[in-house]
């Protein structure tokens, strides 16, 4: 391995440990937030996902662009980043409204289910993008 694989490949950690502390207290806020709206206000499940999604939105990006993938790719197209990380913030949202769906609005489980797959699928999906194409 050369010593610019090895720089490489310390990198993608850094990011990956940064992504999992960041990524993860959003994933968690977010699927607690979704579940407290959706169980305790008696908001459709479906809403309140929404809801979060347009709360948490804008705190994921100054928190992934500044912690997360701080020392990755280039700085210089800052409003073509931007939109790169919306668009990638919506694919996770549609992500997680598809669970909201099939797991409360089809198969009738409780609010809780969406839960599951909120924090441990979604994230794989929103890391690769961010960081292939986001931050990349």
């Amino acid at each position: 391995m050369t010593d610019q694989q090895r720089q490489e490949r310390l990198k993608l950690i850094g990011q990956i440990i940064r992504f999992g502390m960041v990524g993860g207290l959003l994933t968690v806020l977010v699927a607690a937030a979704y579940w407290a709206v959706a169980e305790f206000l008696a908001i459709d499940p479906m809403v309140s996902m929404t809801l979060v999604y347009l709360v948490f939105t804008g705190l994921g990006y100054v928190l992934h662009s500044r912690v997360s993938f701080k020392d990755h790719g280039t700085r210089d197209q800052m409003h073509v980043r931007t939109v790169r990380f919306f668009i990638t913030n919506t694919a996770g949202f549609v992500s997680n409204q598809f669970f909201v769906w099939l797991l409360v609005k089809v198969m009738g489980g409780p609010t809780w289910w969406p839960v599951i797959p909120i924090i441990f699928v979604t994230p794989l999906l929103t890391f690769t993008l961010n960081r292939r194409w986001v931050f990349g």
